[in-house]
């Protein structure tokens, strides 16, 4: 189910992880290669695509919650805000997430613009992980260099796990890793 306001989201009665992310990070085709449903979430081309709070249940034990980009997006300035304002709001307010995944892109690292859902996540004190996506598109060295900037770059955040986890949805690469995570912070 989707969700375009805050009073449209289901009840706080499973366990959710929240998946953030620069728009065409990949948090669409991670929740499909986490899933192994290719078509489960909508992925896109197009920045900016997903503009609602989109729910997968999983065997009605947890939820996966697709957040809205942030970053670029083909839509008004007006529209962005909407959209960007529910994630940051679901984020603050609800009580039966267990931990935020922000999505990066191997390729390109943290940006300046992922310092803004860092602090974001601080201040609202939800614990988050960092999850490098196309990693498949480095060389391993690069891949090991990337997630030690990451590492040092979150060291001294607050509510940031201190565990990078590298992943490729196309090749299959850290899924099971990711998984393992999932659900140990379902169970905590």
């Amino acid at each position: 189910m989707g969700a375009v306001t805050i009073d449209g989201l289901p009840p706080p009665d499973l366990p959710e992880v929240a998946f953030a992310g620069r728009s065409n990070v990949g948090k669409s085709s991670l929740i499909n290669g986490l899933t192994n449903r290719k078509g489960l979430a909508r992925a896109s081309n197009a920045p900016g695509r997903t503009r609602e709070v989109n729910f997968f249940v999983l065997d009605e034990r947890l939820r996966l919650v697709d957040l809205p980009g942030y970053g670029f997006a083909r839509a008004s300035r007006g529209e962005v805000k909407k959209f960007q304002n529910l994630g940051r709001d679901y984020l603050r307010g609800r009580v039966n997430l267990k931990r935020a995944y922000l999505l990066i892109d191997a390729r390109h690292g943290l940006k300046e613009v992922d310092g803004e859902a860092l602090s974001a996540f601080d201040t609202a004190a939800v614990s988050y992980q960092i999850v490098l996506t196309k990693a498949d598109k480095l060389k391993a060295s690069e891949v090991e260099a990337v997630t030690q900037r990451t590492l040092a770059a979150i060291a001294k955040r607050p509510a940031a796990f201190p565990r990078v986890i590298a992943t490729s949805a196309e090749k299959g690469l850290g899924m099971a890793e990711l998984r393992a995570e999932i659900l140990a912070a379902c169970e905590a």
